[in-house]
């Protein structure tokens, strides 16, 4: 993985390894709450998957749109940098990015740019395109990323969604997420081509597959596309392959894949594999490793306090924010 002619600056490889320790941590304790009973409902984890989030999100800033899925407290925190609110969201407390309304798979804050995760499978991909087209009707001069699923790439809104970024040219992204099952079932037993990334072909606009446990492979990629989109030239579609160490969800059986095949994927952890580079190198030793490991932890495990410590909404206010105020049963 050593790399002669860096790239980027080592403060925003310093920031990612700081986000993927961030989410990792944050996937593990909410993982632990689930087991303890400290958050209703069951949660849908990226551990293994953080090098994706942390990479693109580095390229962005507020001005720039995404839209997440039912995976996607790693797109969230790496958007909005906000660890108490994403905390507080997932256990259902005021003090969440939607007063607890939405809970894990809706977080949303437009404020910094995040249009929303959603629990339909593939639903964020046209509202995707509605952002890049908002974007570029107002001549912001910022991008749209729509993050998706394996699963969502046989869905209906994923073709009419690239299709119409492409007629229009919207200033959009596609990225998958392939991590290799939809629910239970592996992607290839439900897909008809083994690369996601060639169906772009049949949309007018590149598309790449990438190593999605790779920071630096991830950042070439997206960089190029990010471009091409804010120079006028349409959208691009980018298969991030990667692995989900834990099931579908936190209930999950796992009946459908080996332990063998789980622990050969850990192996290939892209924080593990992101140190590593980060110290051949030379971008950081492993006392400033470790001291963003602490800070991590330490920031994490405040957060965490934080939403314990919130209050649950007021039942008086349960109707504001409603789109269409009054219009529901007396």
């Amino acid at each position: 993985m050593k790399q002669e002619n860096q790239a980027y600056g080592g403060e925003l490889l310093l920031d990612i390894y700081l986000v993927m320790k961030q989410i990792r941590l944050f996937e593990e304790t909410s993982f632990r709450f689930f087991q303890e009973n400290k958050l209703r409902g069951s949660v849908h984890l990226c551990i293994g998957q953080e090098a994706v989030s942390a990479s693109v999100m580095a390229l962005l800033d507020d001005g720039d749109y995404i839209t997440s899925t039912h995976r996607g407290h790693g797109h969230g925190i790496a958007k909005s940098r906000d660890l108490k609110s994403a905390f507080s969201e997932l256990m259902g407390k005021e003090t969440g990015f939607c007063h607890g309304r939405g809970g894990s798979m809706h977080i949303c804050d437009l404020a910094r740019g995040n249009l929303g995760a959603n629990a339909i499978v593939g639903g964020g991909l046209p509202i995707a395109a509605g952002g890049a087209l908002a974007q570029k009707l107002r001549k912001t001069g910022h991008i749209t990323v729509a993050f998706f699923g394996d699963g969502a790439s046989n869905q209906g809104t994923f073709h009419e969604a690239l299709n119409l970024a492409s007629v229009w040219k919207l200033p959009v992204v596609y990225v998958c997420e392939n991590n290799g099952f939809g629910i239970s079932t592996p992607v290839s037993q439900s897909t008809s081509v083994k690369d996601i990334a060639s169906r772009a072909a049949s949309y007018d606009m590149p598309g790449y597959v990438v190593d999605g446990n790779d920071v630096t492979a991830v950042l070439e990629t997206f960089s190029k596309c990010k471009e091409r989109a804010k120079k006028g030239e349409g959208p691009s579609l980018i298969e991030a392959k990667t692995y989900r160490w834990k099931g579908h969800w936190t209930g999950d059986p796992e009946v459908y894949r080996t332990r063998e095949e789980v622990a050969a994927w850990m192996e290939k952890c892209p924080i593990k594999r992101f140190k590593a580079y980060l110290l051949e190198n030379g971008i950081a030793s492993e006392k400033e490793l470790l001291n963003i490991d602490e800070r991590a932890q330490k920031e994490v495990a405040e957060a965490a306090q934080f939403a314990l410590d919130s209050p649950e909404p007021d039942p008086a206010h349960v109707m504001d924010g409603m789109y269409v105020e009054g219009w529901y049963p007396k």
